[in-house]
């Protein structure tokens, strides 16, 4: 049943939360095969390092559009399976997924008898039905994530960055990810033309005009939706600090001042001009894929790499927080949160704001830890369950929870 909510100082109308009711996995990393069946709540998942917790996360990444939770390559996730003497690392994910009272079945995995051997196709089935395109699960699922990984956003390189703010785009906006596929392949196909030594220049000329819309309407993707997860960032800071992101990049600037049509024709010209330098593998020297993002801890007024570990940590879940708030708000619907390792770097309030801002808003959040101690207070909140070897059980504390 639809519901007026408040995040802030806006107001919007949310179907409910998206919830995974049951969960398989066949030939997926440590996985030869789980099963796991939940209810609406959050899901805490706990055990050792390398006993599979984040290989679950990643799992449900794949149900929406995007490149996973690691961005691996999809022939690395699965297990080597033999067939007919031949290694092959097919795998699948599959699903039962509740939003707004009504159920739909999901399902993908990689294409093993996909005929081009230099690149991969995922299989996506919906309801049955195979589908073409990776944007038809934006119309079912949407999921954000943080990972430890991240911990290290603001200090790290741009790539990881521009990709953190893509995953959230695409939360929002299926089609994004389509147009990321497409500006990248464009790039690839510019940069082998630039290598041949009798290049046909009319084809050139056709990819780069490709380069040029592909790439404007990423850039004028992101800034719109940053102009936008500002507003939900900038309020009221809480326990979180405020943060404000502002993308730093050519094409950017232009598309300050300059209609997109015009700077897509400034695009298309310069790299033209960029012919004889562009010979090396990160693509042009112009481009979204130059870009980076600029976070400012507005409670402090540091940019985000210049805050401790336990601030960027705080900013990262503050933007999260934000994100979801926008889906909420936009779409009418509340994404699932894959929160890996979550508690690490956060003190025990910043904790327990989290995990009640989870509880309150009603997010199927999938939260994983070495330590179940951390989750206890959480208690019948949440599902408890633990991962050992590859193996989900259900665990002592959610047992003991129930039964009192």
């Amino acid at each position: 049943m639809a519901e007026t909510v408040t995040f802030g100082s806006h107001e919007g109308t949310v179907n409910g939360a998206l919830s995974i009711k049951r969960l398989k996995l066949t030939n997926y990393r440590c996985y030869e095969f789980a099963r796991l069946e939940v209810d609406d709540r959050p899901v805490v998942l706990t055990g050792p390092n390398g006993a599979g917790k984040t290989n679950l996360l990643e799992a449900i990444s794949y149900l929406v559009p995007g490149r996973g939770l690691r961005g691996a390559k999809l022939s690395d996730v699965g297990r080597n399976v033999s067939v007919l003497g031949e290694n092959r690392r097919g795998w699948a994910v599959a699903a039962q997924i509740s939003h707004d009272g009504k159920i739909v079945d999901i399902g993908t995995g990689l294409d093993t008898g996909y005929s081009d051997p230099n690149r991969e196709r995922r299989v996506i089935k919906i309801d049955g039905k195979n589908r073409m395109r990776q944007s038809e699960l934006g119309k079912y699922a949407s999921a954000l994530w943080l990972t430890p990984q991240m911990d290290q956003l603001f200090i790290g390189g741009s790539s990881s960055r521009r990709r953190f703010l893509d995953n959230l785009i695409i939360g929002i906006d299926r089609d994004h990810a389509g147009l990321v596929s497409a500006y990248e392949h464009s790039m690839r196909s510019r940069n082998k033309l630039l290598k041949e030594k009798r290049r046909d220049e009319k084809w050139l000329d056709s990819i780069e005009e490709d380069i040029a819309r592909y790439g404007v309407a990423v850039a004028a993707k992101r800034q719109d939706v940053v102009e936008r997860l500002n507003q939900l960032a900038l309020a009221d800071p809480g326990t979180f600090p405020s943060a404000h992101i502002t993308i730093i990049g050519l094409i950017e600037s232009l598309l300050d001042e300059f209609p997109a049509l015009e700077v897509e024709e400034r695009v298309r010209s310069e790299l033209v001009t960029l012919r004889s330098t562009d010979n090396d593998m990160r693509g042009p020297k112009i481009g979204p894929h130059r870009s980076d993002l600029v976070v400012l801890n507005v409670t402090s007024g540091l940019e985000a790499s210049q805050c401790s570990t336990g601030e960027q940590k705080a900013l990262l879940v503050r933007i999260i927080l934000a994100a979801t708030s926008l889906n909420a708000l936009e779409k009418g619907q509340i994404p699932l949160l894959l929160l890996d390792e979550v508690a690490a770097h956060l003190d025990t309030t910043r904790r327990k704001a989290l995990f009640d801002t989870i509880c309150k808003m009603g997010i199927q959040a999938w939260m994983t830890g070495t330590d179940e101690q951390i989750f206890r207070s959480l208690g019948t909140r949440v599902q408890h369950f633990s991962i050992s070897d590859a193996k989900i059980e259900q665990t002592k504390i959610q047992q003991s929870l129930e039964d009192n």
